[in-house]
């Protein structure tokens, strides 16, 4: 059973605990919660939300107060008695950077803290080896994006990096990406983080996409979801029991076969031996390719049937792998998103919804949804400064083991 539209209902919080010394943990669940219900929560419901003591809500919402990031938005009437004063995040109290870099374009934005985008610019990536330039380069647009925005660079939590794998994640580096010549083993977060001035962040892009529809996208109701992500390369991202999984090294997500099968080149080469694209698409780059994948996209819209051929064939691979991976995982939801995806969504999430319906492998046990991104096609960007608001707000389980 598919749907379009995820389900109404609660938003997931984590439970709190009233250990005077999780004072950190749960002044982040307190902060989860009100984010997550964007109409305002009474420290009443709070309390019965978190699982916390009226009085650790209070000492918790006081200092949220104080720190500005959250207001008291108005009351509520509970039919008897003296109506509750609702809390509200404050948007504009924190804000993230976040930067995409793609083979194709590099996009930043700038997010509050409720995940909006008040700002956003972007550039084709820059060719050759000389990553010093590409990085300094970097560095002066995401300094001029919080300049353009007037925001108070002391608002500024972070900055959020999103790169194809794979990279080490503990170091900061990208290392030797596919599409990307001469970026072997480049510490991008430390020299961003040193060049703006603003701590950092690195991450694979299909794992910031996946934090950024957690956040404040279209599976901010779902505690089991996978997202798969069509850029220049494509991936899988997870999320179990509300927790995203990275694996041990960072890198959880690439789908071996079918992600080289489903790379924008490879489609605009395949177009192009069948000749439903001419010569002059060869792809020399990933810029070259993602303009191959626009006019193919261009020709099926039109009714080109052998263009629209191709790209079934694409989405049957995808629907396929998208079907095993759902099984294995139990999810409820599926989300599609990517810089290339609002090119083909229509098309392929025509194809694969009734494909994941009639499965067997997925179990009529629980609805399954597939979706397309709530972010847009800068998801992976958004992404991005989505990890520096989820790993500064939210609450973060480890954070409960012992020294």
């Amino acid at each position: 059973m598919t749907s379009k539209k995820a389900s109404a209902g609660k938003a997931s919080i984590r439970r709190g605990t009233n250990l005077p010394r999780m004072g950190d943990f749960n002044e982040s669940v307190v902060l989860d919660a009100i984010r997550r219900h964007t109409a305002g929560l009474s420290r009443v419901e709070l309390a019965q939300a978190t699982g916390l003591s009226a009085q650790t809500v209070s000492n918790i919402t006081r200092r949220l107060l104080d720190q500005g990031v959250a207001r008291e938005s108005g009351k509520q009437s509970t039919g008897s008695g003296k109506p509750r004063t609702l809390l509200q995040i404050a948007p504009g109290a924190r804000y993230a950077v976040g930067v995409h870099l793609d083979p194709a374009v590099i996009t930043y934005v700038l997010l509050d803290l409720l995940g909006t985008v008040v700002a956003q610019r972007s550039e084709r990536t820059p060719r050759g080896g000389d990553t010093d330039q590409v990085v300094a380069g970097i560095a002066a647009s995401v300094t001029a994006l919080v300049a353009e925005s007037g925001v108070d660079r002391e608002r500024v939590l972070g900055l959020g990096i999103a790169a194809p794998g794979p990279i080490d994640a503990a170091a900061g580096l990208v290392v030797d990406p596919p599409e990307l010549p001469g970026w072997g083993s480049v510490p991008l977060r430390d020299q961003l983080s040193e060049a703006t001035g603003f701590p950092a962040l690195l991450d694979k892009d299909v794992i910031a996409a996946v934090v950024a529809e957690r956040w404040s996208g279209a599976a901010t109701e779902s505690r089991n979801f996978l997202f798969f992500y069509l850029g220049t390369g494509s991936g899988m991202g997870l999320v179990v029991d509300d927790t995203v999984l990275r694996g041990v090294s960072g890198n959880a997500g690439e789908v071996g076969g079918l992600g080289a099968a489903c790379s924008t080149r490879v489609l605009v080469e395949e177009a192009i031996a069948l000749g439903v694209l001419g010569g002059e698409f060869t792809p020399m780059d990933p810029g070259d390719a993602q303009r191959g994948l626009e006019q193919l996209a261009l020709l099926a819209a039109r009714g080109d049937e052998r263009a629209g051929s191709v790209i079934d064939r694409w989405g049957i691979r995808i629907g396929r792998g998208v079907c095993a991976a759902a099984t294995l995982l139990d999810v409820d939801t599926i989300v599609f998103g990517g810089p290339i995806w609002h090119l083909l969504a229509d098309r392929l999430l025509a194809l694969i919804e009734p494909m994941v319906a009639q499965s067997p492998f997925v179990k009529p046990i629980h609805p399954t949804l597939v979706i397309t991104t709530a972010v847009g096609e800068n998801v992976a960007a958004v992404g991005a400064a989505s990890l520096v608001l989820d790993r500064t707000l939210s609450a973060q389980p480890k954070s409960l083991l012992l020294g």
